[in-house]
């Protein structure tokens, strides 16, 4: 099993933050992982993409051109990465912002509406977190709990508190792609 990953959004969206989630995750599994950021010199409100591989096997090249799974939380980053799919690949994106939705017809397309369902859980940071719910479980790569243990190997210890609103908004997401997807 090998997946590979393209994060993209606006920074401070908590890009890098899913990928090394997803990485850390892996190496609580065991497997090899490769995460490379990307992100303009703006940071915050620029854009920001990371690449993540998740692997039973060794990694050649964390350098990509197509990848197995798009996740992306705005409209330039669908705009960037739709035609980077692989045939019969997954694109998951933020749709309550999106204004042009993905069009290809040779890969799954999956709309979240996690802006919105964050506005509800009171804390629009937790957007990310109900997008990469979605992901893992379109793709169940890996083990729910090792992702909160990757979790709280990324949040600061500061924050460990928001743990349980973070697993919360995981789940919601993986409720959410249900809903979409039946």
């Amino acid at each position: 099993m090998t997946e590979e990953i393209i994060i993209s959004g606006f920074g401070g969206q908590g890009v890098l933050s899913m990928g090394q989630i997803l990485c850390y995750s892996g190496v609580v599994e065991e497997k090899d992982v490769s995460w490379m950021p990307s992100y303009g010199p703006e940071m915050r409100g620029g854009t920001a993409n990371c690449i993540a591989i998740i692997s039973d096997q060794k990694i050649s090249s964390p350098i990509l051109t197509k990848f197995d799974t798009v996740i992306a939380l705005n409209q330039p980053s669908i705009d960037k990465f739709e035609s980077a799919v692989k045939p019969g690949g997954l694109l998951i994106y933020e749709s309550s912002t999106a204004l042009n939705p993905p069009t290809r017809t040779d890969i799954e397309i999956v709309p979240i509406e996690a802006a919105n369902e964050a506005t509800k859980l009171e804390n629009p940071k937790v957007m990310n977190m109900i997008i990469l719910g979605a992901f893992l479980k379109k793709k169940p790569i890996l083990k729910f709990d090792n992702v909160l243990a990757g979790l709280g190997k990324v949040l600061p210890e500061r924050y460990h508190h928001l743990i349980p609103l973070n697993e919360k908004a995981l789940r919601r997401g993986m409720e959410l792609v249900e809903e979409v997807t039946a």
